[in-house]
């Protein structure tokens, strides 16, 4: 099973950035976590400030690929573009969030991905891309 997981804007800076709502862990080193719990997946990362890279990394695996795991950060809310590269796929994919995006801003609480994909975690920190890909398990 092949397994892409995509972050999107500031979220290379986990482990610096806002440590209150993002922890303080770099993705980096937690993508490490995640081969040794899921060795029978083969997992990539990707991540990119660039809302265009983002649509070009789905556009390349989403025909591929067995799942993606997307955190948008704050493309999520805003761009269209994402949510049309998710629908023209056929690879499922599994909208995460690290903090609880109800919890916070109204703004943060419109997805423009959700209804393309297959569901959403949110609130469960960095856990919530391991349940993401226990998603993919069932």
């Amino acid at each position: 099973m092949k397994i892409q997981i995509i972050n999107g804007p500031n979220l290379n800076l986990l482990g610096k950035r806002e440590p209150g709502i993002y922890g303080n862990e770099g993705f980096e080193s937690f993508f490490e976590t995640l081969k040794t719990k899921f060795p029978e997946v083969e997992l990539f990362y990707f991540q990119s400030n660039v809302e265009g890279e983002i649509i070009n990394k789905l556009h390349e695996v989403g025909f591929s690929f067995d799942g993606v795991v997307i955190n948008a950060g704050a493309y999520t809310h805003t761009s269209v573009a994402i949510g049309d590269a998710i629908a023209a796929i056929k690879t499922p994919v599994v909208e995460v969030h690290i903090s609880n995006v109800y919890a916070r801003e109204e703004f943060r609480h419109l997805s423009m991905m959700a209804k393309n994909c297959k569901g959403i975690v949110t609130g469960f920190g960095m856990m919530s891309y391991e349940l993401a890909l226990q998603s993919f398990m069932l």
